[in-house]
């Protein structure tokens, strides 16, 4: 695997490559990479002829500056784990590498930055399409993958490629869980034993949401999962809401194609998101 720090140096190596036909295939991250990370790697190596995987806390993205201060960094862990996935190129930057002191950035989102994720979190949106910009300047993929569970960060994302007309096909992977259901997250081992039984209720109020969704209409859904999580020891409840997965507007009935139920919720100090989407 080659290990690039400069942006222009893997600009150039990249389009020595794109010269030779090859396909590149590109994975974001911040590091403190688990196996749903990994899955990506996977789902890009069976589209692309070369998989660049970038490691970069952005700190654009984050509203607490503690959060940032605190995020897992275990750097030389992630190459291993990178090398044994087969990942060709790595790109590890410096924020001075991404960022020059002078530089603004706003996008219009239409209102996709103002919901959910976006409202408990102002400006992240920002942050997320100001990376994921550079990087796709930079890297110029012909895919690039993201995972299921950050679902409105790749609505977001699919906007602005749209928006901007930048020429890349994103592919959305399945969300990646733990044996019990908890589904994987680079915050998940700052959980306490404790908590992290308590957050198994995220995982099963999805469930219950699947199981009845046959049976109940969507405020009954809403009602219900809400009710349960409420009633759940040692979950703060952030949000529970039934969308449309293709319009990301709030569903009123199923008539709306496929549906995805979000919930968001603190455990301890730590803030958990998970989603589930019904095929129509």
């Amino acid at each position: 695997m080659k290990i690039f720090n400069r942006k222009q140096a893997l600009h150039t190596y990249l389009d020595e490559l794109r010269s030779q036909a090859k396909t590149i295939g590109f994975v974001p991250t911040m590091g403190a990479l688990h196996a749903g990370h990994l899955s990506l790697i996977e789902q890009a190596r069976q589209k692309a002829d070369i998989i660049v995987c970038s490691i970069f806390v952005n700190p654009t993205q984050f509203n607490d500056k503690k959060d940032l201060e605190n995020y897992p960094r275990p750097v030389e862990d992630d190459i291993k784990k990178l090398e044994q996935a087969f990942c060709d190129i790595l790109f590890i930057p410096e924020v001075d590498e991404m960022y020059n002191s002078t530089e603004k950035w706003s996008i219009e989102l239409d209102n996709l930055d103002n919901i959910l994720e976006g409202k408990i979190r102002p400006g992240h949106y920002q942050g997320v399409t100001q990376i994921v910009k550079k990087l796709f300047d930079i890297i110029k993929p012909d895919f690039a993958f993201f995972g299921q569970k950050d679902y409105q960060q790749y609505m977001v994302i699919s906007y602005m490629v749209k928006k901007l007309r930048i020429k890349v096909k994103l592919v959305l992977c399945a969300i990646i869980r733990e044996k019990d259901g908890l589904a994987m997250s680079s915050r998940n081992i700052y959980l306490s034993p404790q908590d992290r039984q308590n957050s198994l209720a995220l995982f099963h109020a999805l469930s219950k949401f699947r199981d009845l969704y046959k049976t109940k209409s969507i405020s009954q859904l809403k009602t219900e999962i809400t009710s349960f999580l409420k009633s759940a020891p040692g979950i703060e409840m952030e949000y529970f809401e039934i969308f449309n997965a293709k319009s990301f507007q709030p569903a009123s009935s199923k008539r709306a194609g496929s549906i995805i139920a979000l919930v968001a919720a603190k455990v301890g100090s730590i803030r958990i998101i998970d989603n589930m989407i019904i095929e129509k």
